[in-house]
């Protein structure tokens, strides 16, 4: 992977990595675009100038498709696919923007914010602070449908590795930690525990990052969109967990 990783340009994420086919021709937003084949559809629309918000996508790992947030529509096709783990066509006609694509967004992220530290939501530095600006979403609406919701702000708060902190409670589960440590460090020390609400990332056989086979090598900290796992370095004074309370 790292010898595809030459062809993107500094400082810009497309999302998933390149590919090296024939080339193919499409239209985001009414931009030609040449990429190619066996691209995304994400990388496609980075390489037109076109954002996408994402969280679980990112271009040093393989598409993963779970956080359902880079939905696009492609004329002549039902739905709304996700853009990171569907391939471009000759002559595909992509639309990265609409209402309706905006209200799943934010319905996507509404949920997302749901089961999140109310404390860590502004002011932030992580990819999810980005793409809360894409969206639009800052904080969660006074009508939104899951206020009342379970949530996993007791979660685990591990802070036995030495260099870095897991807090479980802003923790949005997209495996992105999962695959850096398959894919780029190949320690295979990161799993994801459990079905549905109840997934959570672990390490090991659900044992604290130090006791694990964790080697410490920082990439699934790199890899987190959410601060979940950061740098204890950041943190001066010792780290805090941010008030979970949903006013």
């Amino acid at each position: 992977m790292w010898s595809e990783l030459r062809a993107l340009r500094d400082g810009i994420d497309l999302g998933t990595p390149p590919r090296d086919g024939e080339p193919v021709t499409l239209s985001v937003d009414g931009i030609p675009v040449t990429v190619a084949a066996g691209s995304s559809v994400l990388l496609a629309a980075g390489i037109a100038g076109c954002t996408v918000p994402k969280l679980c996508a990112s271009d040093t790992l393989e598409a993963f498709g779970s956080c359902r947030v880079c939905l696009v529509e492609i004329e002549g096709r039902r739905g709304y696919p996700a853009s990171c783990t569907t391939p471009v066509d000759e002559g595909m006609q992509v639309r990265t923007t609409s209402d309706m694509l905006a209200k799943l967004r934010r319905g996507v992220i509404e949920l997302y914010l749901s089961d999140f530290p109310e404390g860590d939501i502004d002011g932030g530095w992580s990819q999810l602070n980005t793409t809360l600006d894409q969206v639009g979403v800052h904080r969660l609406a006074d009508d939104h449908p899951y206020r009342s919701g379970a949530n996993h702000q007791g979660g685990v708060l591990d802070m036995s590795n030495p260099y870095f902190v897991f807090d479980q409670a802003k923790c949005i589960v997209c495996s992105r930690c999962v695959r850096a440590c398959e894919e780029i460090q190949g320690t295979f020390a990161l799993t994801i525990d459990g079905r549905g609400f109840g997934s959570t990332v672990v390490a090991g056989q659900n044992e604290s990052f130090l006791e694990s086979d964790c080697v410490s090598c920082g990439a699934c900290v790199q890899a987190c969109p959410s601060d979940a796992l950061i740098e204890k370095s950041l943190f001066p004074g010792g780290y805090e967990r941010a008030d979970s309370s949903q006013a």
